[in-house]
């Protein structure tokens, strides 16, 4: 008895390792999963300008990551009581504007770097709809809860979300040829636009990264984490409260997809060892500072220089530097 439609694997996929390095932008599944791929040790940028939305503004993010220039005091504006970014994400803004801009130019100073060595680029759309400040005409990454009156609504086209990627990408593909993107349509539903209208986001942006797969065949992959929670799971119960947004078990369900279809084989049985240690590492010792627990955590660093050892491109600094900690109190 068949209780679902099984969504059918990509017939190319990407074969991710822990030796690539990654930067994704995008929505909050692009954050939900960099998430999960830095627990097991991928190197990978998350979301440098915070949650970002729509295609265009995730690609002004990406020309200014190319470009490296920095931000200046007239690119930001105090609402509120705090000094804020159109293009980036709420935890960047500041009540002193220097404040702000040096947290927008350090997070920007570190993607640049990251940019010429990246092996892949994972870009998640989350809606086709744009706000365009009135006075600027710039597509935002963020209102800030500013009034909408300030904002001009419209939907993207298909065409214009084609047209600017195929030249964002050819530059990218220029300069570093080995690079490879994954894009996903997020399947966090925009419920305050109407599910017709959501429906119809959803169709230029599924739309696009079909025909951006067709002009770049060798170069872009598509992850269908939409077509999962849509079709595959299909259920109510796999929702938040919000019914807007995945539950834990749907992410955890989309994840493992994620690992079957785009992560390389032999990376597995090491995902698998750095999830024994974090795991380790959030165990809850009876009597903490005991020599029991100093031992507990002496086996924990032994194992990750074991695994740095075998695997020189992992990184456990932070789980080092805390267990040392543990042990010198």
């Amino acid at each position: 008895m068949k209780l679902f439609t099984p969504v059918e694997p990509p017939a190319r996929r990407p074969c991710i390792r822990h030796e690539d390095k990654l930067m994704l932008l995008g929505s909050c599944f692009a954050t939900n999963i960099g998430a999960r791929l830095a627990v097991v040790k991928f190197r990978c940028d998350v979301n440098p300008y915070g949650v970002l939305y729509n295609p265009l503004s995730i690609s002004a993010a990406l020309r200014r990551i190319v470009s490296g220039e920095s931000y200046g005091p007239g690119e930001l504006f105090q609402y509120q009581g705090c000094w804020h970014s159109p293009m980036h994400h709420g935890d960047f803004s500041a009540p002193v504007r220097e404040e702000a801009l040096e947290r927008i130019n350090a997070r920007l100073r570190q993607a640049h770097g990251e940019l010429e060595g990246l092996d892949y680029l994972l870009l998640t759309w989350g809606t086709a709809w744009v706000y365009e400040d009135r006075a600027t005409g710039q597509v935002v990454g963020n209102c800030h809860k500013r009034p909408e009156t300030d904002f001009t609504r419209r939907r993207l086209s298909v065409a214009e979300v084609v047209q600017d990627y195929v030249s964002l990408l050819s530059g990218l593909f220029a300069r570093n040829s080995r690079l490879r993107v994954v894009l996903t349509v997020s399947p966090i539903r925009h419920v305050r636009d109407g599910l017709h209208a959501n429906q119809l986001s959803k169709s230029v942006l599924l739309l696009a990264a079909e025909q951006l797969q067709e002009a770049f065949p060798e170069k872009v992959y598509y992850f269908p984490a939409y077509e999962l929670l849509v079709d595959e799971l299909r259920d109510y119960r796999f929702y938040a409260d919000d019914l807007a947004h995945p539950s834990a078990m749907a992410v955890d369900y989309v994840w493992e997809r994620f690992t079957d279809w785009c992560i390389a084989a032999e990376a597995k049985p090491v995902m698998a060892e750095c999830e024994a240690v974090q795991k380790a590492l959030t165990h809850r010792p009876v009597r903490p500072g005991s020599e029991a627990h100093k031992r507990f955590l002496e086996q924990i660093v032994l194992k990750m220089e074991q695994l740095i050892g075998k695997y020189p491109y992992l990184d456990f600094k932070k789980e080092r530097d805390v267990c040392r900690i543990l042990l010198n109190k």
